[in-house]
């Protein structure tokens, strides 16, 4: 596998693909500590935030994650064809292209509208909890909440979120590093939704609303416009990205509330903050960590002379709290802080980055409000800390407030 051409001996190794590594070890602090880079399996890692920063727009890197599935021996199939055409892996013409004709569904004006039913469910989850002072935070709130989202926005019976949560989750397994063995799991799932979805597109093509597969069906009717092919795999990469992405991260907001309970109590006292909330959350304990992207050729960054073909894992985590950046940066929702790189950079910026903040924004608040003095309520399950990540299982007691 390719490497950094200087990447020598005396720099820190990570095995990045064993469930056992985390990002947020000591073994990363030190190396951070010693460098700006560390040498991967795969190639190399970025710790510090300053070269994150910059080398999330290098014009010599591509979106690197194109590679992913071939880092792991798949190659074909169903899988590795989706997966090779996603707007993320997509660069130049396509990638703005496809970008394009995807925005007007992402548009600020219909996803406000929704907001209020965001916080509405918030508050319906909480008061169906089996028990009034305790609950299973995943199952209970968490994934419940954020598939019942995707189904808002996408105009479907809230009651079929169990499909979209169940497959999107199978689906969500392909970020870690555990895919190879999950591969049969993730192509059923994968096979589910893609008749999920043309029955959706079917729908709207025969009787339009004013909603956000409305928008992307009129997309692919335009001239210059999204193919069936694209539009289905945008679709579900739409479906599982949001539901993945905010299952996890509220799960991980709830774990860094546990360890600082100050600021839980202040975010219950002024919901306001709630905006704030989330973006320290990802600063602090981001549920993708790290961002990838791959050398188009051969060139020197900061004296280190990187190879073409070369992955680049920008650590999002590792340069959020980097003490160069942020000194002394502990949790605090009242601080300011330097953006994160939770939803990426650059031209491959997450394009539901919005509907996430609003979402997150509102029901954080809320929990705050309702679920007073948090504390650790049984054993926490998690998905490896490295690729995408987060509690599988997060059982909570608390104090019931109103």
């Amino acid at each position: 596998m390719t490497q950094a051409a200087t990447a020598t001996a005396d720099v820190p190794y990570f095995n990045v693909a064993d469930p056992a590594f985390s990002v947020q070890s000591e073994e990363v602090r030190r190396a951070r500590e010693q460098g700006w880079y560390a040498r991967t399996n795969y190639g190399i890692a970025v710790l510090r935030y300053d070269e994150v920063k910059r080398l999330l727009k290098h014009p010599r890197l591509r979106q690197g994650s194109a590679r992913w599935p071939e880092h792991h021996g798949i190659t074909t199939g169903p899988f590795a064809e989706w997966w090779a055409n996603w707007v993320l892996n997509k660069e130049g013409e396509d990638h703005h292209r496809l970008r394009r004709l995807m925005n007007p569904a992402f548009s600020r004006r219909l996803i406000s509208g929704l907001v209020p039913r965001f916080r509405a469910l918030a508050g319906e989850l909480v008061d169906g909890f089996a028990e009034p002072d305790r609950c299973e935070f995943v199952s209970e709130f968490a994934e419940p909440y954020a598939a019942r989202v995707i189904a808002i926005m996408l105009g479907l019976p809230e009651e079929e979120w169990p499909v979209i949560a169940r497959d999107s989750a199978t689906i969500g397994l392909a970020m870690g590093v555990t895919i190879a063995e999950d591969l049969p799991r993730i192509e059923a799932a994968l096979d589910t939704l893609y008749g999920y979805v043309d029955e959706l597109i079917d729908d709207r093509l025969r009787e339009p609303r004013d909603d956000f597969v409305t928008r992307l069906v009129q997309a692919e009717r335009d001239q210059d416009r999204l193919s069936r092919v694209e539009l289905r795999d945008s679709m579900i990469l739409l479906i599982f990205g949001g539901f993945d992405t905010t299952r996890n991260q509220l799960g991980l907001a709830m774990r860094t509330f546990l360890r600082h309970p100050d600021q839980w109590r202040l975010l219950g006292d002024r919901p306001e903050l709630g905006a704030a909330a989330v973006e320290e959350v990802m600063r602090v304990n981001p549920t993708t960590t790290w961002v990838t992207r791959e050398a188009l050729d051969d060139f020197t960054f900061e004296g280190v002379d990187i190879a073409a073909g070369t992955t680049v894992h920008l650590f999002t985590e590792s340069a959020g709290t980097d003490p160069r950046a942020v000194p002394g940066g502990g949790f605090d929702i009242t601080a300011e802080r330097p953006p994160h790189f939770g939803f990426g950079g650059g031209a491959h910026h997450c394009l539901g980055h919005f509907v996430a903040r609003c979402d997150m924004s509102e029901a954080l608040p809320l929990l705050a409000r309702r679920m007073r003095d948090p504390r650790p309520g049984g054993e926490v399950r998690s998905l490896p800390l490295s690729g995408n990540t987060g509690p599988i299982t997060l059982p909570v007691a608390f104090t019931p407030g109103s």
